[in-house]
């Protein structure tokens, strides 16, 4: 079993979102997170000052699946949620160990 962690442009969520539902993955954790890659932020204007905002908003896409899953989900993410333009974020793939259903005390790839 594979987490696979997308950090994407929160207006590209609805999209990314009802791509994976239809891939059969309704299964997803969202999180509002901020933060800055190689940009270090970016130079705004607001009445005619120039700010810096280091910290821009992102949004956490967390999916747990079968390994052989992996490439699919990855390739929905990517073609959904890239524009091309810098700051389109990242996708981070871990190794799962156990996922345990609470409810059933079900483990392992029925868990998930």
């Amino acid at each position: 079993m594979k987490k696979i962690e997308a950090i994407i442009r929160p207006e590209k969520l609805d999209q990314v979102r009802r791509a994976l539902e239809k891939s059969g993955y309704p299964g997803i954790m969202i999180s509002a997170i901020e933060g800055h890659g190689k940009q270090k932020g970016v130079v705004q204007q607001w009445r005619g000052e120039e700010y810096r905002v280091d910290l821009i908003p992102k949004v956490k896409v967390e999916i747990v699946v079968n390994d052989d899953e992996v490439d699919r989900i990855l390739d929905t993410i990517t073609d959904y949620a890239k524009t091309g333009q810098v700051g389109d974020g990242k996708i981070f793939v871990y190794d799962v160990i156990e996922a345990v259903r609470i409810r059933t005390g079900e483990s392992g790839k029925v868990a998930i």
